[in-house]
Parts: structure tokens; C-alpha cells; sequence
């Protein structure tokens, strides 16, 4: 049985659409703690419609409150999709992700 023109096309929309939800780069997800996927999932979501993940991830930033004015100042631009109710998760994300990157440096946290 041949598949017919509109399932191909609904096939192809599909994948379009998923791999435009999905961020090509990051963290795999599954190999974070399961507390912090969520979270994570709202970061990647969120942060790649603008730029790409690297940029928070490889910052070297590990401050909270610089983080908070950052993730503020990021929802105001326009295009961001980030809602005031994704700032929680994604700071959460980020608060975790600084503290694991100073334990890989040997900086304590």
C-alpha cells in the first residue's frame, strides 16, 4: 500500500515541526538528574528560540542574581516566548547547572 500524497505531507510537517521544537545542540536531557530534566526542558525550549544553548551553558557564569537579571531581561525581548512562569524552571535549571560546574572546577558550590 502506496501512502498517499497528504500523509507524506502531514509526515514531513510533523518532523518539520519537531525538529524546530527541539534544540540540535545542549545537554541530553536523560542524562540529567531526574529533578532538574523539566526544568531543563523549559531552558532549551525557551533560551535556543533565541540564541544558542552554548551561550548561557559555556558563560562561565555561576552567579544567581546575575542569572535572575539575566533570564529578566531576556524574557522582555520580543520574540522570546518565555512566559514570567518559565523564569522559575529556568533559573532552577541554571541555579544547578552553575553549582555542577563549580564542583567540575574544583570552586566548591
Amino acid at each position: 500500500m502506496k501512502p498517499s500524497a497528504w500523509t507524506l505531507l502531514v509526515l514531513s510537517l510533523s518532523t518539520v515541526a519537531c525538529a524546530h521544537q527541539q534544540p540540535a545542540e545542549g545537554l541530553v536531557a536523560s542524562a540529567l538528574p531526574e529533578e532538574v530534566r523539566a526544568d531543563y526542558q523549559v531552558f532549551a525550549l525557551r533560551c535556543s528560540k533565541c540564541h544558542s544553548l552554548a551561550r548561557p551553558l559555556e558563560s562561565g557564569i555561576t552567579d544567581d542574581v546575575y542569572w535572575t537579571e539575566y533570564v529578566e531581561r531576556m524574557r522582555r525581548q520580543m520574540g522570546s516566548g518565555i512566559s514570567p512562569a518559565d523564569e522559575e524552571p529556568i533559573l532552577r535549571f541554571l541555579h544547578y547547572y552553575s553549582v555542577e560546574e563549580k564542583r567540575r572546577r574544583g570552586d566548591g558550590g
